[in-house]
């Protein structure tokens, strides 16, 4: 199944920007979006902290729809018809690809590709392994609350099947089974502990 999406934000942040709890320090600067990442299959996003890592090949590349954090930013009462968003900045929550129109939160366990061919980049496929997990970060760096309102909406961890690029702009999310554009950004609680 083919759903168009676009790729709205890139990031490869070469090193850890939040250390220990959020009462410990103030986080590092966030990194610079990038328009175009290179992704090797198994290792991740090239420049990223976690490319090559043994601990994270399992995670290498995350993913999050944009409307999780529109959502968030509604639920907390800061989001406005004029910004959405509420003021966040969507490189805060450190995920490597963000994304608009792609339920991500639902594709654990699944297949997927982007399709960025449109806009100079390349296919890149991914295996979606687990949710990405809010950390108590997100209360500091987007807002207070922020933390609970990301469970089952954080985004998804994957591996790289395949390298390519991807780029910022139009693109497509192929999938084996069809997914519902109208629900990125709706939570996906699953059972167990909690984050």
């Amino acid at each position: 199944m083919r759903t168009p999406v676009e790729v709205l934000w890139l990031l490869a942040s070469p090193e850890h920007h939040y250390f220990g709890r959020p009462r410990d320090g103030a986080p590092h600067p966030v990194s610079t979006a990038r328009e175009r990442v290179d992704v090797v299959a198994g290792k991740g996003v090239v420049g990223d902290r976690f490319f090559g890592r043994a601990a994270h090949m399992d995670a290498a590349v995350t993913l999050m729809a944009v409307e999780s954090l529109e959502r968030v930013a509604a639920d907390l009462g800061l989001a406005t018809d004029a910004d959405p968003l509420g003021g966040f900045d969507p490189r805060r929550p450190r995920r490597n690809v963000v994304l608009r129109g792609a339920p991500v939160d639902a594709l654990v366990g699944r297949d997927l590709a982007l399709d960025c061919r449109a806009g100079g980049g390349g296919v890149v496929r991914f295996a979606g392994r687990r949710p990405a997990a809010p950390c108590a970060w997100m209360d500091e760096v987007l807002a207070p609350g922020a933390h609970p309102a990301l469970r089952g909406r954080g985004g998804l961890r994957c591996v790289p099947t395949t390298s390519g690029a991807l780029v910022v702009g139009s693109a497509e999310l192929r999938t084996a089974e069809p997914v519902d554009p109208a629900s990125a950004g709706v939570p996906v609680l699953r059972r167990g502990r909690l984050p």
